[in-house]
Formats: structure tokens, C-alpha cells, sequence
């Protein structure tokens, strides 16, 4: 995903301030009665980083390839073993050099016919192009992406695995967006492809209390901050998130505010779903990033990040009330 630099951010964060937001105070309709602890199922971070590994052995997910169609499969399957429902947005992109890019959305729900709905979201495709890549002879070849696209999509699988055996309080869906990182750098239009279909097309009163985008969640340097964007829109379900993590110790979320970053959850927020970013941009660390290069691969995640994640967003889930 790319990092919206501040003239462009202005101009579109502009229209999406002016929409009106879902009224209500998520935060008032979750539950910090510790009591409730003993039914939450735990979240292993050993099988989610399975779950990466098995989305990297395809090789890279960008539209159009090999390792696209069989990922795309492999999730149909996993998720159909564990949610109560599993639909496809199917929808085509004319891309560069007039190429018509097929792409496909997965929407997993869990209770569907419950009222109360949350939203867990992350990218599946991984990038087309490396041009953050070292090497320049690489830069115009897939990246395996590991982290950026494997990582959330690994913590959602897992989560959905904990739903089919420990049925959530609230109806929960599970949504897998394609074509998040097809554009190239500059390009904003060509990005956030599955998420601005989801959001065009969603019917008018899906209106979930609160989303979480999950993106960049597996570096094994895990540390996210408080994206800014996500503070502007969704201010208490931050607060719900950070709130949760210090509860249980989860060290891996900080207080400090990061960047302002372009990612799936500015066209959800802009249809009216209020939802926030966990994302850690800096992967590795501030002076070395492994991010659209052929460095984004296993050995620089780890299952500890997953599960740092993954712990507090199941807590979240299953101490919100009905």
C-alpha cells in the first residue's frame, strides 16, 4: 500500500471527513468484565504462521498469475470449513496496457443473520512490481510478499478456525480484498481495487459497529502505532483496540501515532463503516524496509507477531456485547 504524502492525503481526506459517520460510541458496547475471559478461545500463532507459509507456497498472488488462482482456491476452502457462509465478489479492472484484470473478493460470515456485526478485513493479492527492490533488474517481478498480504489474511484464517469451534457473541464477516496492491507508485486510482468495489457495491444497510483492516502485521520487528488516519475516523475503536492489547500485556501495539497511510480502510470509512488500520509500516525498522521488495518473505515474520495480533482481536470480538 502506498503512503499518502500530504497534499495528495489533504485532498482525500477532505470529502471522507465531510461524509457523516456512523453515530455511537463502539467503545460503550464492549465489555471489560474479566469473567467472560474463560470462554475465549486461544489464538495460536504457530498454526497462523502455517497459515503464511501456505499462502507464500503458491509463490506471489497478484492477478493474473498461478499462484493467484490457486490461493484464491485454497482460501475458498479454508473459509467454507469454517464460517457459516462464503461469498464471492467477482469484478474486473481494465489495468495498464488495457489488460482486463479479473479479481475476486471473499466474504466469509459467521452468524449472518445476526444484527450486530463486526468487520475483519485484510488484502489477500500481494504486489505485481518490486521497485523498492535493491536489485534494478527485479523491480518489474512479483514479490512473494509475506507480510504484506499473507500476514493478515493468516490471523483471519486462524480467527475464523477459533469461530467455527467457539461461536462469536456478534455476527462477525471476514472479508478478503483483491487488488489492493495493484497500482504502481503514484497511482492511487489502481489501488484499494476490492475495497472500493466492496464498498460501492455493499447493500445500504450493512452497517457493521466497527471494522478492523489488518495490513503488515506479521514483521517479526512488530510494533504499530496508532495510524493516523484510523485516529481520525474511528477514534473509539482505537481506543477499544490499544485498550484490549494493554489488558492483556501485547506489548507490539504502541501509543505513539504513525503515518497517515492510503490502505482499505479509507473506502470503507467513506461508505459509512467506521474502521481502523492496524499496520506496521516500518518493516523492519525505520532505516531498513523489506516493504514492496523481494525481501518481504517468511523469515522476516514471525508467529509471535501473528499471535500478539491475533490475541487481541479475538479478545475484542468475543467480549463485545450482542
Amino acid at each position: 500500500m502506498p503512503v499518502l504524502y500530504p497534499v495528495l492525503l489533504l485532498a482525500l481526506l477532505m470529502p471522507a471527513c465531510s461524509r457523516e459517520q456512523p453515530q455511537g460510541d463502539a467503545k460503550a458496547q464492549t465489555t471489560p468484565d474479566r469473567n467472560t475471559m474463560a470462554a475465549i478461545p486461544d489464538f495460536s500463532g504457530a498454526r497462523a504462521f502455517d497459515l503464511l507459509l501456505k499462502q507464500t507456497s503458491f509463490g506471489p498472488r497478484n492477478p493474473e498469475s498461478q499462484g493467484h488462482d490457486a490461493c484464491l482456491q485454497f482460501l475458498l476452502g479454508a473459509l467454507r470449513a469454517s464460517a457459516d457462509e462464503v461469498r464471492t465478489q467477482e469484478f474486473t479492472h481494465i489495468g495498464y496496457r488495457d489488460a482486463r484484470i479479473r479479481l475476486t473478493n471473499i466474504i466469509a460470515s459467521f452468524k449472518p443473520a445476526a444484527a450486530s456485526r463486526i468487520l475483519l478485513c485484510a488484502h489477500w493479492d500481494t504486489r505485481p512490481r518490486a521497485e523498492r527492490d535493491e536489485d534494478p533488474s527485479r523491480r518489474e517481478t512479483p514479490i512473494l510478499g509475506a507480510n504484506d498480504g499473507a500476514s493478515g489474511v493468516a490471523v483471519l484464517l486462524e480467527i475464523a478456525a477459533l469461530f467455527k469451534k467457539t461461536p462469536p457473541p456478534v455476527g462477525v464477516d471476514i472479508v478478503l480484498f483483491d487488488g489492493e496492491d495493484y497500482g504502481r507508485e503514484g497511482d492511487v486510482d489502481r489501488y484499494l481495487l476490492g475495497s472500493r468495489y466492496f464498498a460501492k457495491v455493499k447493500a445500504i444497510d450493512y452497517q457493521p459497529r466497527f471494522g478492523v483492516l489488518l495490513d503488515m502485521i506479521g514483521d517479526a520487528n512488530l510494533e504499530i502505532p496508532k495510524e493516523k488516519k484510523s485516529v481520525a475516523y474511528a477514534p473509539d475503536v482505537v481506543d477499544i483496540v490499544w485498550s484490549m492489547a494493554a489488558q492483556l500485556g501485547v506489548t507490539q501495539f504502541s501509543n505513539d501515532i504513525g503515518d497517515e497511510i492510503l490502505d482499505d480502510h479509507v473506502p470503507l470509512n467513506e461508505a459509512g463503516i467506521k474502521t481502523i488500520d492496524l499496520i506496521d509500516f516500518n518493516y523492519p525498522d525505520e532505516s531498513h524496509r523489506y516493504w514492496h521488495t523481494h525481501s518481504d518473505t517468511p523469515d522476516h515474520c514471525s508467529g509471535e507477531s501473528l499471535e500478539a495480533v491475533g490475541k487481541v482481536l479475538t479478545h475484542v470480538v468475543y467480549r463485545t456485547l450482542p
